[in-house]
């Protein structure tokens, strides 16, 4: 039972050990939400890898202390219950053997006693006699009872002598037996339980140690994993990837020229006296150049302050092309869902007009209409987000993104250029499924199951170049419409 407590205790220390390892794993391996928030340095990467092996090495603890449980302490208790009903038991029988030996020993006692008694009552009786016969005045009669007394009292005495004689050879028998045998064969039986305890014992001993060295080749595992993750550093890497995250685009500063004072130091009136004029187009102020040389050197002076702009304009180029990206990337998360949830709509609006009983059409028409708006929103970023005057930086970081058709925005800087241009043949035709307004700048308004050509495909931003027969073009959006191309012309596909 103590040595039981004792493991009852470790499994305890085990478990506790366990939790608190997985505490400590959970308190620095915080859950992620999505993917942009994985780890990229190799060092951030190795700490991780290395709270994993840390739970599996808690979990191998925790193995240990049910293998303890199960094998070590729950085969104690059902042994140890086992063990004191046999040692019950073998107590029980010992209390018996001893209990019949005194019922023999008290039969012994009583029947001495008894003949005892009888002897002191013949010798009175044989007294008696004498006294009655050697009496000369006493009548025959009473010489002759008395005689009959003591004839009765002897034969009693020697009745009770037979029974005592009796008696006291069964107690001796049963005596030797008790100490010779039946206490003995206990003794043995409790030497033999004693034994096979402390067999067990050793057995749950042994149990103990390879509960633990069980696990020992899977820790040792773990702990290769953690030195694995450890020789997975690559510095060179972490630091290219602070390079890569914080360099900024901006080309160093050129050189600062030479600005003569001394201009004006020794001048003569002489009218043969050459003299360079002073040229007021070639000073630099360089309180202004400074002061922008200085502004791109972020990581040792300061960052410009303002609010931060949707177009990221205040950003040196790099970090604008990559923060552009990452909002591109939401906006096209956010169009898909919208996307989804419209064709979701849509079916549902097709089941109702086949089902009437299903429910009503024109209640899905507001959620409809709310998740087109919600389309046109962010189609409508997505372009301000693609083009723009200056090109915003795609993921080739060489290469800018170019934007719609500036007719609207310079009406007069290229017109003479392009005025005779053919106009771009069409590569097929579409159907307006809904109608847009167009109100926005470059669109092209169309009504509901207008027919319309198509100029130039969707090129994944979700709009459409198309043109009327009257020959106004304008962008509509890829989801509003049917299109269906031309077989030989390139990309031909149907959009839905």
């Amino acid at each position: 039972e103590k040595y039981a407590k004792f493991v009852k205790e470790r499994i305890e220390i085990e478990q506790n050990y366990a939790k608190q390892l997985r505490n400590l794993v959970k308190k620095y391996c915080p859950k992620r939400s999505s993917k942009d928030e994985e780890p990229r340095f190799t060092s951030c990467i190795a700490f991780f890898n290395i709270l994993n092996e840390l739970n599996d090495y808690a979990g191998q603890r925790e193995v240990v202390a049910e293998e303890m449980g199960h094998r070590v302490y729950g085969e104690l208790m059902r042994y140890s219950h086992d063990l004191k009903t046999e040692r019950k038991m073998h107590l029980q029988e010992g209390r018996k053997a001893q209990q019949y030996l005194d019922m023999c020993w008290k039969q012994m006692d009583n029947s001495k006693k008894k003949f005892e008694r009888e002897c002191r009552e013949a010798e009175k009786a044989q007294q008696s006699y004498e006294r009655l016969d050697n009496d000369t005045n006493a009548t025959k009669a009473d010489v002759e009872k008395a005689k009959q007394q003591l004839n009765l009292r002897t034969h009693m005495a020697d009745e009770n002598k037979n029974e005592y004689a009796a008696q006291l050879q069964n107690f001796n028998g049963e005596q030797h037996k008790h100490y010779y045998i039946v206490i003995p064969q206990i003794y043995k039986q409790l030497q033999e339980m004693d034994e096979r305890r402390t067999i067990k014992l050793s057995e749950c001993y042994k149990g103990f140690a390879d509960s633990e060295r069980k696990v020992i080749p899977i820790i040792s595992k773990c702990l290769e994993g953690m030195i694995l993750a450890a020789k997975s550093v690559d510095e060179h890497r972490d630091s290219q990837l602070v390079i890569d995250c914080f360099k900024s685009g901006f080309e160093p500063p050129g050189d600062f020229p030479f600005e003569d004072y001394s201009q004006n130091i020794y001048r003569t009136i002489s009218d043969g006296t050459i003299s360079t004029p002073k040229q007021e187009g070639m000073r630099i102020d360089s309180k202004t150049t400074v002061g922008k040389a200085k502004g791109k050197l972020w990581l040792f002076g300061k960052k410009p302050k303002g609010p931060a702009l949707e177009d990221f304009s205040h950003l040196p180029p790099e970090q604008r092309r990559k923060k552009l990206q990452q909002r591109i990337d939401e906006l096209n998360r956010e169009l898909q869902k919208e996307t989804d949830q419209k064709d979701a709509l849509i079916k549902m609006r097709d089941v109702y007009e086949k089902n009437p009983q299903m429910g009503d059409p024109s209640s899905l028409q507001p959620k409809l209409a709310e998740t087109m708006s919600n389309m046109d929103r962010l189609i409508l970023m997505l372009r301000s987000l693609h083009y723009s005057p200056e090109g915003s930086y795609t993921d080739d970081a060489n290469q800018e993104v170019r934007g719609p058709p500036q007719q609207h925005a310079h009406p007069n800087e290229f017109d003479d250029e392009f005025e005779d241009d053919d106009p771009l043949p069409a590569i097929g035709h579409c159907k307006a499924i809904y109608p847009f307004d167009g109100h926005n700048e470059g669109t092209l308004a169309m009504k509901e199951g207008e027919i319309l050509y198509i100029i130039e495909e969707d090129k994944g931003d979700g709009w459409t170049r198309a043109r009327r027969q009257n020959g106004e073009e304008g962008y509509v959006p890829t989801s509003y419409i049917d299109v269906t191309l031309e077989k030989n012309s390139k990309g031909a596909v149907t959009y839905i």
